[in-house]
């Protein structure tokens, strides 16, 4: 039943859009302007990932067997499938409004009331699927059944559904968290726009021949990388070669002796570093480190003291759904919650500083098995909403698999970059980090 985790994964990006476009209609209906390059890359996004792959994989496979093997499925199938049949010509009619915009007399109007429409039956679209179609083939479908659905939707070589589509349509979606407003941001309002590798406007953070001491011990030793905006990009080594380090010169709690650390193409490598953090610099740091007799919501009031206050409760609720568990227990001192809940409100600090740059500290440092899943789980979920990050992890494998990229760091200096999955094919890489 992977197939089914998939789906769910992709209506949860498309919750995440939806929950946007509400956010920004209403901007529209109080301020009557209109952003066009936002709108653009939604409706990009919902006519070439939900029309040509989204929904064509649930009609062929999932939809098609659950139709041979339960005849009380059919209504609600019927209701589906006519939905996927009418959604482009929606789509093409949401797009003629938006160029209208906002030339034509009532245009905003026309085009708030359609865009309101579109995302009710979106909605619903989903809750039906979830509420309704996946219990039933959960119920029917058989082993066979499954086989054949999962291997479809796993299929790196299809056209459609392999990884080289998965990739573009990854994109679209950055492309959407870029553009976002700064109010309403998916994740970070910078986050997105990999589309040219080789287009030094996406890079968020550029770091050269960095060096820093301590004392006469040399520890970093002329470190160079880039994180583009809406990567995640991992630092992975052995203890002591210098990856707590890096960060901590990154946000300025760390003197560097020689280099230079340029975000967001201004050059920070003598700021403050509470000057780093309001440009967008947010750190969850090794160890956790809260604020134990304080309580869990103080904490996170903490993290956001660089933000306007009318942001704190939007912001906060989104922590809260996020990590259920800070709300159920946000009265009590952060220092009575276990290391997992510790780990999930100093993360969740970080996010109420509405991060640009993202650093995560060794976030599985000293978790149970169970519990570092839930972390890696927890930064997958930021990554799909586009947020820029940089994981510094001894867990290499977890890092690096979920990583846009990697940078191996040896005693001080980076010895090996490539692709996430590069790396975890590299023969030193397997040897040293990974046990292989």
């Amino acid at each position: 039943m992977e197939s089914l985790r998939i789906i769910k994964d992709e209506h949860r990006n498309l919750w995440r859009v939806a929950i946007t476009l509400d956010q920004v209609i209403e901007e529209m209906e109080s301020t009557g302007t209109v952003d066009g390059a936002f709108l653009g890359s939604v409706l990009d996004y919902f006519e070439q990932f939900v029309d040509r792959a989204h929904h064509p994989k649930e009609d062929q496979h999932l939809f098609r067997l659950l139709r041979q093997r339960s005849s009380s499925a059919a209504p609600a199938l019927d209701r589906l499938e006519a939905e996927h049949r009418e959604a482009p010509g929606k789509l093409a009619a949401l797009r003629q409004t938006l160029e209208q915009c906002p030339s034509t007399d009532g245009a905003v109007l026309r085009l708030t009331t359609a865009l309101r429409a579109y995302l009710a039956e979106l909605k619903a679209h989903i809750r039906i699927e979830e509420a309704d179609v996946f219990p039933l083939a959960r119920e029917a479908l058989r082993p066979e059944d499954w086989h054949e659905i999962d291997r479809a939707f796993l299929d790196n070589q299809d056209p459609v559904f392999g990884q080289q589509a998965r990739a573009e349509f990854r994109d679209l979606f950055h492309r959407i968290a870029s553009l976002a407003p700064v109010s309403v941001g998916l994740g970070s309002h910078t986050a997105g726009g990999l589309h040219s590798r080789n287009n030094h406007h996406d890079v968020l953070l550029a770091v050269r021949d960095v060096e820093s001491c301590y004392g006469r011990i040399k520890a970093l030793k002329g470190i160079s990388l880039e994180v583009r905006k809406g990567e995640t990009v991992a630092l992975v080594g052995a203890n002591g070669a210098g990856k707590t380090t890096f960060l901590r010169a990154l946000s300025g709690v760390q003197p560097i002796s020689a280099g230079s650390i340029t975000f967001g193409g201004e050059d920070i490598s003598r700021h403050r570093a509470d000057q780093r953090m309001r440009l967008g610099i947010c750190q969850s740091p090794e160890g956790r480190q809260v604020f134990g007799p304080l309580s869990i919501e103080d904490n996170l009031r903490l993290g956001a003291y660089t933000q306007p206050k009318h942001f704190f409760a939007e912001d906060l609720e989104k922590i809260y759904g996020m990590f259920p568990i800070l709300k159920e227990k946000r009265k009590l001192p952060a220092g009575t919650l276990s290391g997992g809940q510790q780990q999930m409100l100093a993360i969740g600090r970080a996010l109420m500083g509405r991060p640009k740059l993202l650093l995560l500290d060794e976030p599985s440092m000293g978790l149970a098995p169970l519990l570092v899943e839930e972390v890696f789980n927890v930064v997958s979920s930021l990554k799909a909403q586009g947020m820029t990050i940089l994981l510094v992890e001894q867990n290499a494998f977890s890092a690096l698999a979920i990583a846009d990229r990697g940078y191996v760091l040896e005693t001080g200096e980076i010895t090996l970059t490539g692709s996430g999955r590069d790396l975890i094919e590299n023969e030193k890489v397997r040897s040293a980090y990974l046990g292989m």
